[in-house]
Formats: structure tokens, sequence, C-alpha cells
């Protein structure tokens, strides 16, 4: 059985692709784009009418949500040990983990970069974006408290909140404001350690 994931330079997508190498799983790619003034394929938009992309295609069923398939992807292939188990101590923090990354520092992002989408109004957008930029640093102190001494997100065990957690770092752009990752040490640490993973590398290098 081979994946397909729709896909897009710079998306979220890039995370679920190192997931996928991660997980040594045959996949391919279907381009498409993250450029608001750009049309989605028509296929796209029939598996997610959002337009928004990662979709996950397998076995002729589909899904979106990156936290969601990061989950689906770890419990499919659970040999690869990118979770924690359904009864593993450590299966709460993972999941409220991706969550928090989902709804929290992503909604974030979202504030920062289509303010538009929170204003009523093209004159109250410099507030929602600056808004973002607060959230992004509130955010990520949470998950930099989070970590503490941790060898990785969850402990010592590496796994794909690691992965996310790089995904959603590379998204920082400080031109609009955004924080370095300088200000938060153990974010800085994990994700210096996972850009060193061939995955990582294979992924983004292009």
């Amino acid at each position: 059985m081979t994946y397909k994931l729709y896909y897009a330079q710079g998306s979220a997508a890039m995370g679920v692709r190192v997931l996928l190498e991660e997980i040594g799983a045959p996949y391919e790619l279907i381009e498409t784009t993250i450029d608001m003034d750009k049309p989605r394929p028509e296929e796209q938009l029939a598996l997610n009418p959002n337009g928004w992309i990662p979709v996950l295609i397998w076995d002729n069923q589909a899904m979106y949500e990156c936290a969601a398939i990061t989950v689906f992807l770890c419990d499919r292939h659970s040999e690869v040990n990118l979770a924690p188990g359904t009864h593993d101590p450590a299966r709460g923090l993972f999941l409220q983990t991706l969550v928090y990354f989902s709804s929290s520092v992503q909604n974030a992002f979202q504030l920062s970069y289509y303010p538009d989408r929170f204003a009523d109004t093209p004159a109250d957008e410099p507030s929602a974006q600056a808004r973002g930029v607060r959230r992004l640093r509130e955010t990520w102190k949470v998950i930099d408290d989070q970590i503490g001494q941790n060898r990785w997100v969850l402990g010592d065990q590496f796994s794909a909140a690691d992965i996310y957690l790089f995904m959603l770092t590379t998204w920082l752009d400080q031109s609009l404001g955004h924080p370095s990752t300088d200000e938060f040490p153990n974010v800085d640490r994990i994700a210096h350690a996972v850009m060193k993973r061939p995955s990582v590398q294979k992924v983004y290098r292009e």
C-alpha cells in the first residue's frame, strides 16, 4: 500500500512527510498550494472543503488535520515507536501536546499570517496580527516550560511530538515580529536535535 499526501512546501504536510519517512512507508506526493490567491484542485476540495493541507489518502480513504493524521499514522505503524501506546502513562501527554500544537500554537500563527480571518475590517488587521505575535510567545513559553529538562518533548523517548514541534519552529518569521527559538531554550534544543535526523534533512533540504 502506498500513501498519497497532498503537499506544498512550507505547509504542515511537510511534518507528515517527515513522519512517513520515519515510518518507512511508501508514499506519493500530490502537489498543491497554500497560496490563498491560487485555486485548489477540485479533488483536494472534495476531501477537505476547507482547502487546507495535509490531506492523507490510503486504501480509498482520506483524512485531514495534521494532528489527527499524526496520531493515525503512529497508531497504524506502532512498531516504529513514534508515540506512546494507549496504555502507556505518557499517552495523555502525547495527545495533549499534539492538540495544543494544533489548536493553540497553530492558531497563533494563523492570527499572525492571516489577520484578515480574524478582523472585521482591514483597519482591525494590525491589532489581530499583533495579538498573534503575543500569543506565539505565550504558547511557546508553555511548551518550553513543559519540556523542562526532558531530552525530548515527552521525556527520554523521541516521538512524533518532536517532529511536530520542529515543523512549527520553521514557521517562525522574525520579519513579522515572531520570537526566535532562542527565547525558548528547551524548544530550541529539541528543534536542533530533530533537524539532524535523516528524515528531516531529506524533506527540509528541498
